[in-house]
């Protein structure tokens, strides 16, 4: 939640700092005053495409600046420059996790824990598809 109110006062501040730059642009527009604005604008709509999204589903999704780092592809590729072997690790028990989820699927002593293996099922064949993207982008 402090995540979000730090998006917030970004979005607000961009705001104050496009209305400042309106008013420079109407009596002395440059070519700097002009990218500036965009810029803004750009960092504007970041923010509030990520609090949508925090709103609707409870995640950001990580694209304005002060999110990228945070997000979980990224923190893969740097895992991936600075620590191959760990990585592969982390790979190998995301792809252990979803052969375990599928075989409890399966059994029928855990007809209880159905949802709950499902769920864990998801999260982990998600994780799988990060992983190769991030392979996929490091073999290009």
């Amino acid at each position: 939640m402090q995540m979000a109110t730090v998006i917030y006062n970004d979005r607000i501040n961009t705001w104050r700092q496009m209305k400042q730059l309106d008013e420079v642009l109407d009596k002395n527009p440059t070519a700097q005053a002009v990218a500036d604005m965009a810029e803004l604008r750009i960092r504007n709509n970041q923010a509030f495409a990520e609090l949508q999204s925090f709103n609707d589903t409870g995640k950001f999704l990580c694209k304005h600046p002060i999110l990228f780092g945070r997000s979980e592809i990224a923190q893969l590729i740097k895992l991936l420059r600075t620590d191959p072997a760990e990585f592969l690790r982390q790979h190998k028990n995301v792809l252990d996790n979803i052969k375990r989820y599928r075989s409890y699927l399966k059994r029928s002593d855990r007809k209880d824990k159905r949802t709950a293996d499902r769920k864990n099922l998801e999260r982990h064949q998600e994780r799988e598809r990060l992983f190769k993207m991030v392979l996929e982008q490091h073999n290009k």
